[in-house]
């Protein structure tokens, strides 16, 4: 399904190919995306550098990037449904291995990459589904026993922009615990994060409402305002905290229990 013409109008399923055709540039410099990566990455190798790591709705590839500089011995698995997404990420992480996979559906793994990761993320892709458990049930099969799974999903209100590009839910670290355990995942850590400053961004995205679709639809870019917005709040999401209850990003580490 296309987006809908009219940006105040809502669409009632995610069109990824669309996407990433109306928003790349604007997903790339988003702060508050390289926020969530950088604390996504840290947890991924707070024990040591991953052997194996696959990124779980991998979109164009952004996350894969940081993590090839970062280890650049590991082997790298992106799983993504948009084929505009795999395209994108073949160009950015030539080393990396992408596959085109809905994982709502029936598995189809690979021999090669049954039980293969020893690392997992999954960043910012819950939210865009009805049944986030079948999902991550459906990404299982990719993940050796013991692998340590980093999650990140929005929590705090929806902005217009979040509805637009198919948000179903918010979490809480509850919420998102509830479902890590249900897809059969022993649960480490559940948290919010980014207190005091990926709050005021998201503050500042409720406000601006609909207008935010088109600010940052891709026909050259963002918008000067919006750039110049994404640009001033780097460094201050620098000095958010990675840990608070008052956090609006959710992140939860999780461990594929052995049989």
């Amino acid at each position: 399904m296309a987006l809908p013409a009219h940006p105040r109008e809502l669409p009632d399923a995610d069109d990824w190919d669309r996407h990433w055709d109306d928003y790349s540039g604007a997903a790339a410099d988003n702060p508050a995306q390289r926020y969530r990566h950088r604390i996504a990455l840290h947890l991924v190798g707070r024990r040591g550098a991953p052997g194996r790591l696959v990124d779980i709705g991998s979109g164009q590839g952004d996350l894969l990037v940081q993590a090839a500089a970062r280890w650049p011995e590991a082997a790298l698995l992106g799983l993504e449904v948009s084929a505009l997404g795999i395209r994108e990420s073949e160009a950015k992480v030539p080393r990396a291995r992408f596959l085109e996979r809905d994982l709502l559906q029936a598995p189809d793994v690979p021999p090669d990459l049954a039980g293969w990761a020893t690392h997992a993320v999954c960043s910012e892709v819950l939210e865009h589904v009805d049944d986030p458990v079948r999902l991550l049930r459906g990404a299982v099969d990719y993940l050796a026993p013991g692998c340590r799974l980093v999650v990140t999903v929005p929590g705090g209100p929806m902005s217009a922009f979040d509805r637009h590009i198919g948000h179903r839910r918010h979490f809480t670290p509850a919420a998102l615990t509830g479902v890590l355990r249900e897809a059969g995942f022993d649960v480490l850590l559940a948290t919010g994060a980014g207190f005091p400053f990926f709050n005021l961004y998201r503050a500042l995205v409720i406000a601006r409402g609909a207008r935010l679709i088109e600010d940052v639809r891709e026909d050259g870019g963002a918008n000067p305002a919006a750039r110049a917005a994404m640009l001033a709040f780097r460094p201050l999401f620098r000095l958010s905290l990675p840990r608070s209850r008052w956090g609006t990003q959710i992140v939860a580490v999780a461990r594929l229990p052995h049989p």
